[in-house]
């Protein structure tokens, strides 16, 4: 069987998925190192994931803002373990013009700014300060507030979606007179993440709490979604944190409470990136390209005209024009379907296996002979070939296929969940209770996860755990929220296990 990409995943899964990015138009360089060009299909996707996302936020009673890209150095070194953690990898401005200097552009001497400005690689501080200002009495509370931005993080090592130095997400922040509230704040967005990576996405995922070196810096409480990639290793895809009162105190974020005393507020932050369209890809794609959940696809039906230059073309394009009308008419997800009636005067066969490898959904097929007999070719994505490896393309009636075509893709949908929900169940082992024998796990190509006990160590005697992982190329992923009580002794340290924490390879 001949593929569509020149690599497969058996190959070289990293070669594989640039492959997919590349043939399927989503992505390329942009000239600036780590930094990248999002195609329309890849953009499409995002948009997707953007509008579906927003409408869950704002259903939560959340407003969007938009703060500034540039952030005072004197913000960050308000919050010490803030900075810490975002130190090496912060763009800093720190002229505002250029000039010719012995016959070169450089930065003008005099234009050097008062304070160097950082180019936003997280808002808690700038959206903090506007805070300090909104928030006055216990009235103002809860406030909740997101914005869609792009952030800058200077990247040592990129990949694209995965980490790139620059990216788009969307960042909530909140505050909240009490702890209670904060992390009931915390934990909505967290289940607000992972049921959208399950519903939307079709990309299963476990939810934890973060161990404490795997926090946010400055954060009290960080917790995650982990998806499983097809070569067995971890993606965060969305984290949710609870600030605690320390960036409400180096910000001053502060409310009079009911009784009249000046109160320090508790805050959370929770966000999601252009990262998920990664994570689509490596759950999802297969060696002819992505394979697109129908929910998120930019469009969901590809109509191919098989023209042949003759006077029948005519016939041809009016029946996709009136099928295309059709199916626009169709609900599916609570939604008018898109559809795609594909003009370009590029040969059939090829626009064919061009929306392959972009993975739209379902693609259609129309020549002569189908408009003679009231028919259309159908194509499903997820399921290309059929038992004998050749293409599965089945004739169908144009109407039934249009009284059809919303239940397909929700299939569509569901099959790739299904696909991707067996894979993780498939690949956690819980069966390692001894150090050396987690080591030896994780040898082969697709090693999966490993749950293990553990003791919840903390400083020196977690930097001993986190060293040793790092040995072995391994990382501590979460503390799942479903796992089973612990009942034996910690893998690490010897002393009675508290929690079960998922460990594994992490890109």
């Amino acid at each position: 069987m001949k593929h569509a990409l020149p690599v497969t995943r058996e190959q070289d899964f990293a070669a594989w998925y640039q492959a997919v990015i590349s043939e399927g138009d989503l992505a390329e360089e942009s000239g600036v190192r780590g930094c990248m060009v999002i195609r329309p299909w890849g953009y499409g996707i995002w948009e997707r994931i953007q509008k579906l996302m927003d409408a869950r936020i704002k259903a939560a009673g959340v407003d969007n803002c938009y703060f500034p890209l540039f952030i005072p150095l004197s913000f960050f070194a308000e919050e010490a373990d803030h900075v810490d953690g975002f130190a090496k990898e912060m763009a800093v401005v720190t002229h505002h013009r250029l000039k010719q200097i012995d016959g070169e552009l450089q930065p003008d001497p005099d234009s050097k700014l008062e304070e160097p400005l950082v180019v936003r690689p997280t808002s808690e501080t700038v959206i903090g300060k506007a805070m300090s200002r909104w928030i006055q009495s216990w009235r103002d509370l809860p406030l909740l507030t997101n914005q869609w931005a792009n952030v800058v993080r200077w990247e040592m090592r990129t990949r694209m979606f995965l980490r790139t130095s620059e990216f788009l997400w969307q960042e909530g922040h909140t505050a909240h007179a009490d702890r209670d509230d904060a992390m009931t704040e915390t934990m909505r967005a967290l289940e607000m993440y992972r049921d959208f990576a399950e519903t939307e996405l079709a990309m299963p995922v476990v939810a934890g709490e973060k161990p404490e070196n795997e926090r946010f810096p400055g954060a009290v409480a960080t917790y995650s979604i982990e998806a499983m990639m097809q070569d067995g290793k971890a993606l965060q895809a969305g984290t949710s944190h609870y600030l605690g009162t320390g960036f409400a105190e180096a910000a001053g974020i502060q409310y009079q409470n009911q009784e009249g005393q000046q109160t320090l507020c508790h805050t959370t932050s929770w966000g999601v990136s252009t990262r998920m369209i990664g994570g689509v890809i490596m759950v999802h794609g297969d060696d002819d390209g992505l394979r697109c959940p129908p929910m998120i696809a930019p469009h969901q039906v590809i109509i191919v005209p098989m023209l042949r230059d003759k006077p029948e073309d005519e016939a041809v394009i009016a029946y996709c024009e009136e099928l295309a009308k059709a199916l626009g008419a169709v609900d599916a997800f609570r939604e008018p379907l898109r559809v795609l009636f594909d003009r370009k005067p590029i040969k059939a066969s090829n626009k064919r296996w061009s929306w392959v490898k972009k993975g739209a959904p379902v693609i259609i097929e129309v020549g002569g002979r189908d408009v003679e007999g009231g028919n259309v070719s159908v194509l499903r994505r997820d399921r290309l070939y059929n038992d004998a490896g050749k293409l599965d393309s089945a004739i169908m009636a144009k109407g039934d296929f249009v009284a059809a075509v919303a239940d397909m893709l929700r299939d569509i949908q569901s099959n790739l969940h299904g696909e991707a929900k067996a894979r993780l169940g498939a690949n956690i082992r819980r069966d390692v209770t001894d150090k050396n024998a987690l080591g030896d796990a994780f040898k082969g190509d697709k090693p999966g996860w490993v749950e293990v006990e553990w003791s919840k160590p903390t400083g020196e005697a977690l930097d001993k755990v986190v060293e040793w992982l790092k040995g072995h190329k391994l990382t501590l992923r979460n503390v799942p929220l479903d796992a089973a009580p612990a009942s034996g002794t910690c893998i690490f340290t010897g002393a009675p296990a508290v929690e079960r924490v998922l460990v594994g390879r992490a890109y």
